[in-house]
């Protein structure tokens, strides 16, 4: 939504930079905001429904992959009816990767998606985000539990002051004395 200060985005080699978020959607990428971010004077149903607004013309496709959705987390298919604001924390993150997943994306950003999430919480969103991977999709994933992030990932970049200073396969960097040091709290962890 924000023009770069300098550069150039391309995604599936087409540039979008400064392309309206929803041309972007169309083209494949999909977003799980920090925060959450649900519509909390929505319904959990409305919520999945403006997620895929980009293809609101194709309504049996929609309620094909709202079922989908409500299928990966069956808590969210009990609270269908249900104000988005009142739903729990995690409750309220299934929902904001379900609803990033309602616009069919090639690619989805999340962006910090374990964030104030209680541990157990915390497995069930890494256990998502490779299951997606082995459905197909490509995820770029921005996490502070270094841990987990690097065991659910095939590729890491560390980044500090917003340059890379490490990059390559996760079970390398996993295996790397500075970032055991510095993000793992000394001693390579692993989140199952």
């Amino acid at each position: 939504m924000l023009r770069p200060a300098s550069g150039r985005v391309y995604f599936n080699g087409q540039d979008v930079t400064g392309l309206p978020s929803h041309k972007i959607v169309r083209l494949g990428l999909g977003h799980v905001p920090e925060g959450r971010q649900v519509f909390a004077n929505q319904s959990v149903r409305d919520n999945l429904l403006l997620g895929a607004y980009a293809y609101s013309r194709d309504k049996d496709g929609a309620r094909q992959i709202m079922d989908r959705e409500l299928k990966r987390f069956p808590v969210l298919a009990e609270r269908e009816s249900q104000l988005a604001g009142t739903l729990s924390g995690g409750e309220q993150q299934m929902l904001a990767i379900s609803r990033g997943l309602m616009s069919r994306p090639k690619m989805l950003l999340m962006d910090e998606p374990s964030m104030g999430l209680a541990p157990l919480l915390v497995k069930e969103v890494a256990h998502t985000v490779q299951a997606l991977n082995q459905e197909g999709v490509t995820i770029l994933l921005v996490e502070q539990m270094a841990a987990m992030a690097l065991h659910v990932a095939h590729r890491a970049y560390v980044i500090q002051s917003g340059a890379v200073r490490l990059q390559g396969p996760s079970a390398s960097l996993a295996r790397n004395p500075e970032v055991i040091r510095a993000y793992l709290g000394g001693a390579a962890q692993h989140t199952e």
